[in-house]
């Protein structure tokens, strides 16, 4: 299943990281997650906090023990100051999206390819209307809609048709791409119900940083 939709630039990256189907989903309001798409300094801050208040209210010999609960959140903000540094930058991000916008269905595939394959991803072209790209890694296999990338708008349909191909093929994972137009409500609404996920600004752009230059 997938990581939640996401609220900053950073977790729109970490939502799509290539590992696309992953075990456990964090709910999307859960302290753990609210504080992983912050700024890696809240969590540090919050953490501080529970150990200040620890060694204020309780007695001596209990509030260490107490403030060791601290610690999970600690953690979280490492692992945030960690995404956040290996983020792109605003510059180089909209730089890529802006040669990905430019780029012919054949090139803009072949950029995806490529970005899967040096991830590890077996990489196979698929024909017909509901997916493009069949991604297969240590037996898990995805399915991905690309072919509309610069479409004006995204709506139910094509997701419901890459919904029925992933479940034809028996595929664990589903991933949809919109580079440009708006991905409406019900959309991504069907999306989250269905697992689908969606590949969108940032995360396509931290992905297609990862391809390597075409071969002479």
């Amino acid at each position: 299943m997938r990581r939640p939709a996401t609220l900053d630039r950073t977790h729109a990256i970490n939502r799509f990281s290539t590992r696309i189907p992953v075990k456990f989903k964090m709910a999307p309001n859960s302290l753990f997650a609210i504080l992983l798409r912050s700024p890696w300094w809240v969590s540090w801050s919050v953490a501080g906090l529970i150990a200040l208040v620890c060694g204020a209210l309780l007695p001596s010999h209990i509030a260490p023990y107490a403030a060791v609960g601290a610690m999970p959140i600690f953690g979280v903000g490492c692992l945030a100051a960690w995404r956040q540094w290996r983020a792109p930058s605003s510059a180089k991000v909209q730089a890529v999206l802006a040669q990905a916008a430019d780029m012919p269905w054949r090139t803009f595939a072949n950029a995806l390819e490529r970005a899967w394959q040096a991830e590890g991803y077996a990489v196979r072209r698929l024909t017909g209307l509901q997916a493009d790209l069949c991604l297969e890694k240590a037996g898990q296999v995805t399915l991905v809609s690309a072919r509309r990338w610069k479409a004006a708008t995204h709506g139910v349909e094509p997701l419901r048709d890459l919904h029925a191909a992933a479940q034809a093929q028996d595929a664990q994972g589903s991933a949809y791409i919109a580079l440009q137009g708006t991905v409406s409500d019900n959309a991504r609404s069907y999306a989250r119900e269905h697992g689908i996920a969606l590949i969108e600004a940032d995360a396509l752009a931290t992905l297609l940083l990862k391809a390597p230059p075409p071969a002479a």
